[in-house]
């Protein structure tokens, strides 16, 4: 992909609502603080604040990784579409035990490491078609507003040292719990935290820590150390959006300890802090295990891109309801791929068809009537649109109904074309098609799915893919379907099927058109359904 292409795209927001359509429904968005839908109302009319917890950055990020950043790209892009004004900010976490221990492996210096799995995942991003946030604050470039922070809660009596080490005391914090439910006596030492005897409760939590051989560290009222790592997030949401902001993200597995503690720190060090929204995505799941690098059964976004399109990838993550668990399986990444083929095959089609008819448009610059069909289909598509993307982005029943019922009409009038028609009617469908490919682009672009270059580009990538994952190149493709035109002749047609059938189990569709055979991507006949890892 040109780069230059890549950031155009990156930067370009979703196409806003006007006012009227902005003011006729209500978006709501399921909260986790009160396990409910709630009418979305920003703290300030007409903008928003945003914070997401991102990626610690020691290693390529895996598909878990992919499913939160698509998510929470897709509420930028429809935030964006309402026409807000919106400050994303979603942190890299650059200084931790995992960071540590990994560059203490390789020979490397911690922060070199995670400096450049930052810039990995960032082209993991971009080919994910995910915006660029607002701001991507790093640890160790806030250093001096986490201590800050942590002077704060310790002089508000919420937090006490111990050999340069510092606590949050969650005794202190009545309400801690609140955002999950659980108990003070379940927040146990997770795999961040090791167990200490030095803590006035076995549930509180590092801010601070000491200085250890061999780490980085930094200078602070309370000696050599680096900071935990619930404060970071606190301290760098606080610093870009105040104590005061609308929304808060992550994946479902930060909301406890994670976000407990955070809300926790960031109450302490300011009374009035306040999120309006908690909001989690979904897992991704590995026969109905949770993806995760610390139970080894996680594949990278680049293991998955490498076979099939980032497009694909990206249609799979929305294909369900972001707060349901997604299980991971080659069927749904096949058919993830066969469906972006067909949308931009039929949208080049359309493209192509439009452009060869603008010598046929009215020079007066009037546009003809759009059919009956085409005014209904656009009216669907786009009522349904607003009405699921406003109902907690219910991005899995978008791309069916009226969005694949406009693909279908698209091909029915560029069939439509191909037939003898009075010069008002066939202006009629010229413009019927203009209209409904127009209301297309427009959900594709909120979905973040409008590829950055031409449809004839990302096809012949999707196809390079297919025949990757069929362990052929296209010579082959061609040479067998020069021999089957031979068998055809001979009129052995068994044979002819069969070899049709070799290659659609292989993932690759042959379709006789006229006298012409040509071949396109399509699901495997005989795809195994076992969960198998790319290049399995």
């Amino acid at each position: 992909m040109d780069p230059s292409k890549r950031e155009t795209n990156l930067k370009k927001a979703p196409k806003t609502m006007t006012k009227k359509e902005t003011e006729e429904f209500q978006f709501v968005v399921y909260s986790t603080m009160t396990q409910q839908k709630e009418v979305f109302k920003p703290k300030i009319p007409g903008k928003v604040g945003m914070y997401v917890c991102g990626v610690t950055a020691y290693d390529f990020s895996h598909l878990g990784h992919a499913r939160a950043a698509v998510a929470f790209d897709v509420l930028y892009r429809y935030l964006q579409h309402l026409g807000y004004e919106v400050t994303y900010v979603r942190n890299f976490t650059d200084v931790d035990d995992k960071i540590i221990r990994r560059a203490n492996e390789t020979g490397e210096d911690p922060l070199s490491l995670s400096d450049r799995y930052c810039k990995e995942y960032n082209v993991d991003m971009a080919d994910l078609q995910c915006l660029s946030p607002t701001h991507e604050p790093r640890v160790s470039d806030h250093l001096e507003q986490i201590k800050d922070m942590i002077t704060q809660i310790i002089n508000k009596d919420f937090g006490y040292v111990v050999d340069g080490d510092v606590f949050f005391a969650v005794d202190k914090f009545p309400n801690y719990g609140k955002l999950s439910g659980q108990k003070l006596e379940n927040n146990r030492a997770g795999e961040r935290v090791a167990v200490d005897s030095r803590k006035r409760n076995p549930s509180d939590f590092a801010l601070w820590k000491a200085a250890k051989p061999g780490e980085p560290s930094w200078d602070s009222p309370w000696g050599h150390g680096r900071p935990g790592w619930h404060i970071e997030c606190s301290a760098m949401s606080a610093h870009y959006l105040s104590f005061k902001f609308d929304i808060h993200g992550g994946g479902l597995d930060l909301i406890f300890p994670h976000h407990e503690n955070e809300i926790a720190q960031s109450c302490a060090a300011c009374q009035e802090s306040d999120v309006s929204y908690w909001m989690h995505n979904g897992h991704v799941t590995n026969n109905n295990e949770k993806m995760s690098k610390s139970l080894g059964n996680f594949f990278t976004i680049r293991q998955i891109t490498e076979r099939y399109h980032p497009l694909a990838l990206r249609y799979f993550l929305i294909s369900a309801h972001y707060r349901s668990p997604l299980n991971y399986s080659v069927v749904q990444l096949e058919g993830a791929s066969e469906a972006v083929f067909y949308i931009y095959q039929t949208l080049k089609d359309c493209q192509d068809a439009l452009l060869q008819l603008q010598e046929e448009r009215p020079k007066d610059g009037k546009p003809a009537r759009t059919t009956p069909d085409a005014q209904e289909c656009i009216s669907k598509l786009c009522s349904e649109f607003q009405a699921k993307m406003s109902d907690d982005l219910s991005t899995s029943l978008i791309l069916t109904g009226a969005f694949l019922e406009a693909l279908k009409l698209i091909n029915n009038l560029l069939t439509m074309l191909k037939k003898k028609q009075q010069k008002q009617q066939r202006l009629s469908v010229i413009q019927s098609l203009t209209e409904v490919e127009k209301e297309v682009k427009k959900v594709l672009d909120v979905l973040g799915l409008q590829p950055p270059c031409s449809y004839a580009e990302v096809l012949l990538q999707l196809r390079d893919r297919a025949l990757t994952r069929a362990g052929l190149v296209e010579d082959d493709v061609l040479r067998l379907i020069s021999e089957r035109v031979e068998v055809r002749r001979n009129k052995d047609f068994l044979k002819s099927d069969q070899m049709r059938a070799d290659l659609q189990a292989k993932g690759i569709a042959l379709m006789d058109v006229g006298t012409e055979t040509i071949w396109r991507p399509c699901v495997p006949v005989q795809q195994e359904l076992e969960v198998v890892p790319p290049g399995g």
